[in-house]
């Protein structure tokens, strides 16, 4: 059997944030804060939120890529300056210290612009002594959602639950180091999270700001 027909591409974000939603109703306590990690979580945490009866709120988050390999992340950097470096590609990729401030300050301009641009002048929702949900559409590397997990630590959460549609099994082997982990389906050929989607066409930074004003 080939993977698909054991396991299934999800229509679109919106289906894969339904069966996520009905997987979580057991696995997490009352008055949990569900966060999308933009731009690709949120519509699939919309449905979260929906399913738990939650408030959604946007996480933003950028990939560290390098300087000459863009595509190739070295880590991710969240609000608050959340950072998670892997050093181990660092130093595979020969990177100074220089090199990856350099990138991290970039990035972290350009995040703070998307925040603003989502949420304007309004800080991220209160999770100090919360649960939190955080909603991506796929685990990949897992660069960004840990990026995430340290973002909620660090302003308060009680505990963390990372939910997924889609997810590399060693990506879920590496984020249960520092959170639960929920997801749908963890396929051994994994590949890249779009394969596992029919429609991946990236939402809009209009249609991100429609689903947090609902």
């Amino acid at each position: 059997m080939t993977p698909l027909e054991m396991t299934g591409r999800f229509r679109d974000r919106a289906e894969a944030g339904k069966a996520l939603g009905d997987l979580l109703r057991d696995r997490v306590p009352a008055g949990v804060v569900v966060l999308g990690l933009a731009r690709g979580g949120l519509p699939v945490a919309a449905e979260v939120a929906r399913a738990l009866s939650a408030p959604l709120d946007v996480c933003v988050v950028r990939k560290l890529g390098a300087p000459t390999q863009p595509e190739f992340a070295f880590g991710a950097i969240a609000e608050n300056e959340a950072t998670f470096i892997d050093d181990a590609t660092v130093a595979a990729l020969a990177l100074t210290d220089d090199a990856v401030a350099r990138v991290r300050q970039h990035e972290a301009q350009e995040l703070l612009s998307r925040a603003r641009r989502y949420r304007g002048e309004r800080p991220l929702v209160d999770v100090r002594e919360k649960h939190v949900v955080l909603v991506d559409d796929g685990l990949a590397t897992g660069a960004t959602m840990r990026a995430a997990v340290r973002l909620v630590k660090q302003r308060g959460a009680t505990s963390v639950t990372v939910a997924v549609p889609v997810a590399a099994p060693e990506s879920v082997r590496l984020l249960q180091t520092e959170a639960d982990v929920v997801c749908v389906q963890a396929p051994p050929d994994f590949g890249a999270v779009g394969y596992w989607y029919a429609d991946f066409r990236p939402p809009t930074d209009d249609e991100v700001t429609a689903l947090l004003s609902r």
